[in-house]
């Protein structure tokens, strides 16, 4: 090797070495952030933004295992199986969402009730306890993957309830931080100034607390448990975070574009009256073939349609009202955010869920593909969504509430990871979606729901391109996401101009 070859692999070392030291300079100057001008309530915030974005990587990374999986069956075989990559995928899902909405609240808390967070040190606690929790139930999902199921099993390592693996241990401290979660909203608000989004708040709240435990006893009868674990998985994780966003959005649309406090409290009021008028009796769209009785099948199929509906018609109204009064808005990455949640919910939760929750169709397409399209479009257009625009929100404050508006600095990479998130996770919807039809003509139409039609289905050119296709798309938004968490970590860090200021129309 002569010298000149020796140098130019100096200088390629040099310069990797300095791009890394960037990027631990970006992940210090995150990390090191001036926090004086939080809040307490803000600070700890903070610390549930952070771990729900580590959570949020994991469940991409095990999605992609997973999806890799499909492709490859003996990819990572006896070593890390499919089975425990889709379980911490959804897991990581779901908690990371719950990490980011406790967080959006313990950050407006404050804010909207006009006083300290009570009980603030009891919520610290909450979250070192929560989080310790979720890190060894994760460890123990890796590290124990086989073995028999028995009572001690259900208690210590798994509970075997699909979405809800948790262990009872587990169960039982997630109650204990939202009683805890809820004892800090309820005692501020009391202190404090009540609204109409507190009221709202609280008795959803309540709501997350309470429902929980309907997956916490074991009952012999196969319908009775799968009927009370449908209350947790649809209305705890999907009325009452319903209702949650909805807080979440009118708080935001209101700082964000000045949207009049009366607009969007009336649109949570009626967000609350569905709840209980659409919500519960939506629920029945997953009675349809667990044993119970058939009036279920009319409950259901017609009012699991109507859930989506006043959280889309609040970002409209808002944002029509704020076009009335020049659109301004302080803060352009959020709002795009938003109204991405606005169409992601509405084509997610409603038109994808109610385009197989008809009994008539749902009877071929229940357990397919298609479900998981369904899902996929809409936990990611109903709740990831407002996630990521309030972190954007939280992150403009705690950058000193500098610009972040039209012009930004490094703007294309907001850009780009909005396109790329949403862009891959509708193509993963659609592949998802071709390979639901594929099972549902073979599977169910055809060979009329038999083993033989399953393999078939499974073996199927369609099938398979259709796994490819969502790998591909996985891939994309991964990559949106890398995207995504490169600009938290960076955006506004060099921009000296102060937000433009959104005041109430």
């Amino acid at each position: 090797m002569d010298t000149t070859d020796t140098t130019g692999i100096m200088q390629k070392a040099t310069a990797l070495l300095g791009k890394a030291q960037n990027c631990a300079n970006d992940f210090k100057t995150w990390v090191a952030l001036d926090s004086t001008h939080l809040s307490d309530g803000q600070k700890l915030a903070v610390n549930y933004f952070t771990v729900a974005v580590i959570l949020f990587f994991a469940q991409i990374l095990f999605g992609m295992l997973a999806a890799t999986q499909f492709i490859f069956p003996n990819f990572l075989y006896g070593f890390l199986d499919f089975s425990v990559n889709r379980m911490v995928h959804i897991n990581a899902m779901v908690v990371w969402m719950l990490y980011g909405f406790i967080g959006c609240v313990y950050w407006l808390l404050e804010d909207e009730s006009g006083t300290e967070i009570v009980g603030l040190k009891l919520g610290n606690i909450a979250f070192w306890v929560l989080t310790g929790a979720v890190t060894l139930v994760v460890l123990v999902y890796l590290l124990v993957q086989i073995g028999p199921g028995k009572d001690s099993s259900l208690w210590f390592i798994n509970e075997g309830r699909e979405y809800i693996e948790a262990p009872r241990w587990a169960d039982i401290g997630i109650v204990a931080v939202m009683l805890v979660f809820f004892y800090n909203v309820v005692a501020t608000f009391s202190k404090g100034q009540w609204s109409g989004i507190a009221g709202v708040l609280t008795l959803d709240l309540v709501a997350l607390a309470g429902l929980y435990t309907a997956g916490m006893f074991y009952m012999t009868n196969i319908t009775h448990d799968q009927y009370w674990w449908w209350w947790v998985i649809h209305l705890w994780v999907e009325a009452t975070w319903e209702v949650l966003v909805g807080v979440i959005m009118a708080w935001s649309l209101m700082k964000l574009l000045g949207v009049k406090r009366k607009i969007v409290q009336t649109w949570l009021y009626i967000e609350v009256a569905l709840m209980f008028g659409s919500g519960i009796l939506g629920l029945g769209h997953h009675y349809f073939w667990i044993g119970t009785p058939e009036y279920w099948l009319t409950i259901g199929g017609f009012f699991s349609a109507l859930e989506p509906i006043p959280l889309v018609a609040m970002v409209v109204h808002a944002v029509y009202d704020a076009g009335t009064h020049a659109f301004k808005s302080g803060n352009h990455p959020a709002l795009a955010w938003i109204i991405a949640q606005a169409f992601g919910n509405f084509f997610g939760a409603g038109v994808w869920g109610f385009m197989h929750t008809l009994p008539q169709i749902n009877l071929y397409t229940h357990g397919t593909q298609w479900s998981a399209s369904h899902g996929h479009l809409a936990f990611f257009g109903a709740y990831a969504t407002i996630n990521i625009a309030f972190f954007y929100l939280a992150i403009q404050h705690w950058r000193g509430n500098v610009w972040m508006s039209e012009g930004i600095k490094n703007g294309w990479r907001w850009k780009w990871a909005l396109g790329l998130l949403n862009g891959g996770v509708l193509g993963m919807t659609i592949a998802l979606l071709i390979a639901g039809y594929e099972q549902s003509f073979i599977e169910r139409a055809v060979e009329g729901s038999t083993w033989s039609g399953y393999f078939t289905a499974q073996n199927h050119p369609s099938f398979q391109a259709a796994m490819v296709w969502r790998w591909f798309f996985g891939a994309i938004t991964f990559a949106g996401l890398v995207l995504l968490i490169w600009d938290l970590l960076t955006i506004g860090k060099t921009e000296e101009r102060k937000a433009a200021h959104v005041s109430e129309n």
